[in-house]
């Protein structure tokens, strides 16, 4: 126990925090996994503005990331394929049909100017060392836009797993704003793919979502698919109508994929089947209809936590606001020292102090005179530092004798009007902030349209949407029944989704479904769909050879349960669906009988339930039973399902 403890505890327990951490589940700051993360960080370093061979970014990135290059390049081309951060050069693959790219030494990529814009800034980026401590990378980067929202992500680690959907990045950007002014907002997904979806059970990102494909059904013998479900390729998609197809679900002519930059997958319809009435078909059978679970699990401080999308969002907020107020007092800082530097050059040519040291030869003496020479001027700049003497020791001779002291008052003046711009930005950071948001949304909106189209779907019964196209089967000398039955009597055209009831020649009955092949004995009394209101007649004798009727409904069932429709010992002589025949009982023959035969009206006979016992006839030996049709109703209709697999009428001997 102490080593199991020991395993537990130490080996798993480490293994579990770095797998979710460090691998499998992104941070909430950034939206990134590490891997991603690092590949970022990595063209960002190598940034020239030009393409780079994918295959030199995976080795690089292997100075940070300590597993192989298959998975950094695997990472590189799912990143990449978002379109967001990356921009690519070369085959990449496709998202839509699922074929690879090409190989790394084949493809090209470089930042985008938005991955430049929202996300990089050394400045105020936090680093840590990298696995090997022989290099720097970021913990997590200073994103201004909500990245894990808008790109999705999947993951699974130990014990847990995460799958969010990607968003509109303008929808996030234009809900941020409304975050940022105390207004109500919500964000819905969308696809790359585009396609339907209907996000009634969404649940703010951790319930589920209907995704659908577009369909085109203006042309009644072919559907034309324009969008794919989120999830799906069109080879994935094509292959779920084929299986379809197969099994009899769909009855189609062909199908053919004419994909390139756009989707366009045409189905030909069978001969008899239009577009209109194959629609319900596609989504109940295939994969033109799925459904997504969603889990919004990120890390969060160190953490993992289960959040709803809009308080990822509201956090991505907030995160934003720390990132712009940290951005301006950097800048602000940085424009302090710029604007000392000028003052103290300008003080230091126009006020000619640099004229006070070209007879000192000592260093101590020169930083004297240089510090006298600025006494007059300490209402405008502090006591001057080693620094600040060094660096005017360093202007040139020929700055001082082309110095223009009306330029340098233009850039002083920028100088200040540029701080008092920052001052006002941090005093009202939110409206900075929504003045950022506006730019970005205005600059990218053409980019980034949605694509996904919102909706309510109306739900499909795979059991309505079934075609009855599978001839059902009864093959008498083996006692087989089924739709996958190569030879045997066709009894009626069923759907896999119909439930049939059968009646054995023992009485046994029971309600089946989806039946390919499946074993009822020699001698079926009957097999039909369920009606409610049918009346079955029994006539049956029992251990003493009496005969007796029975007349009930089966109308309630437990699917493959099953249930007798006579008592225990007793044979089954005849059954009917038939409310208008007579029975023509014949007796076995005893000393001093008279009567022999006998006619009974069914009908007559009332209707009881179906565990109840039948009626007798006569307490006399059977000898035989026959059915025959009232003569007053000559042509009778017959049932409105399918019949009984067994005559109706006819004779059954003791």
């Amino acid at each position: 126990m102490a080593y199991a403890d020991t395993l537990f505890e130490d080996y798993y327990l480490k293994y579990a925090s770095y797998f979710i951490k460090d691998r499998a589940i992104p941070e909430i700051d950034d939206g990134l996994k590490p891997v991603q993360r690092r590949i970022l960080h990595t063209l960002f370093e190598m940034d020239d503005g030009k393409f780079h061979k994918v295959a030199n970014v995976v080795g690089q990135t292997m100075r940070y990331h300590p597993h192989g290059d298959q998975s950094i390049f695997g990472s590189l081309v799912n990143l990449a394929n978002k379109d967001m951060f990356i921009e690519k050069q070369g085959n990449f693959g496709s998202t839509l049909t699922g074929d690879p790219a090409s190989a790394a030494r084949y493809i090209e990529c470089r930042l985008t100017p938005l991955a430049k814009e929202v996300l990089y800034d050394p400045e105020i980026t936090e680093y840590v060392d990298s696995y090997d401590g022989r290099n720097r990378e970021p913990v997590a980067f200073p994103a201004k836009i909500p990245v894990l929202l808008a790109m999705g992500a999947e993951g699974i680690a130990s014990s847990m797993a995460t799958r969010i959907l990607p968003h509109n990045l303008i929808e996030l950007m234009e809900a941020q704003i409304a975050c940022l002014r105390d207004e109500p907002f919500e964000v819905q997904p969308d696809f790359p793919t585009g396609g339907l979806v209907d996000v009634s059970e969404y649940n703010d990102g951790n319930g589920k979502v209907m995704v659908r494909a577009q369909l085109d059904v203006k042309d009644p013998k072919r559907i034309v698919i324009r969008q794919l479900p989120f999830g799906s390729t069109t080879e994935s998609l094509i292959g779920s109508i084929e299986a379809a197809a197969k099994k009899n679900k769909l009855k189609i002519a062909g199908i053919s994929d004419f994909t390139a930059d756009e989707v366009e997958i045409e189905i030909r319809l069978a001969r008899g089947v239009h577009s209109e009435e194959t629609v319900d078909a596609l989504y109940a059978f295939t994969d033109c209809e799925s459904s997504i679970s969603t889990n919004v699990l990120v890390i969060r401080s160190g953490h993992p936590c289960i959040l709803p999308v809009t308080d990822v969002l509201r956090h991505n907020t907030r995160r934003l606001l720390e990132v712009l107020e940290a951005e301006l007092k950097i800048e602000r800082k940085q424009l302090h020292a710029k604007l000392r530097a000028k003052t103290l050059e300008q003080l230091f040519i126009k006020e000619r102090i640099y004229k006070r040291i070209e007879e000192v030869r000592e260093q101590d003496k020169i930083h004297e005179a240089i510090r006298q020479g600025f006494e007059p001027f300490e209402s405008k700049v502090k006591e001057l530092s080693s620094e600040d003497i060094d660096t005017l020791l360093k202007v040139p001779i020929r700055r001082i004798s082309l110095y223009d002291i009306n330029r340098a008052n233009e850039e002083m003046k920028a100088i200040r009007s540029r701080l008092r711009e920052i001052r006002d930005h941090l005093g009202h950071l939110s409206a900075y902030a929504i003045t950022l948001l506006e730019g970005l949304i205005g600059r990218y909106r053409e980019a980034f349209h949605r694509r996904t189209t919102i909706t309510a779907f109306k739900r499909v019964d795979a059991r309505k949407a079934a075609q009855r196209n599978l001839a059902l089967r009864y093959d008498r000398s083996t006692g087989y029944l089924g739709y996958g039955l190569g030879g045997g009597d066709t009894l009626f055209d069923v759907s896999p989704y119909d439930r049939v009831l059968v009646i054995r020649k023992t009485g046994a009955y029971a309600l089946h479904a989806e039946i390919e092949r499946l074993f009822v004995d020699k001698g079926m009394l009957y097999c039909g769909f369920v009606d409610p209101d049918r009346v079955f007649t029994i006539v049956y004798r029992d251990r003493k050879g009496h005969p007796y009727v029975k007349r009930c409904k089966l109308d309630k069932f437990i699917l493959n349960r099953g249930y007798e429709i006579v008592p225990e010992g007793c044979r089954i002589l005849q059954l009917t669906t038939d409310t208008d025949v007579m029975a023509n009982i014949t007796y076995k023959p005893t000393p001093r009988m008279r009567v022999f035969e006998e006619a009974f009206d069914l009908s007559l006979f009332p209707v009881r339930g179906n565990r109840a016992r039948g009626i007798r006839l006569a307490p006399k030996a059977l000898k035989s039973v026959r059915l025959v049709r009232k003569p007053e109703q000559p042509d009778p209709s017959g049932p409105s399902e399918p019949p009984a697999t067994s005559s109706d009428t006819g004779e059954g001997e003791d």
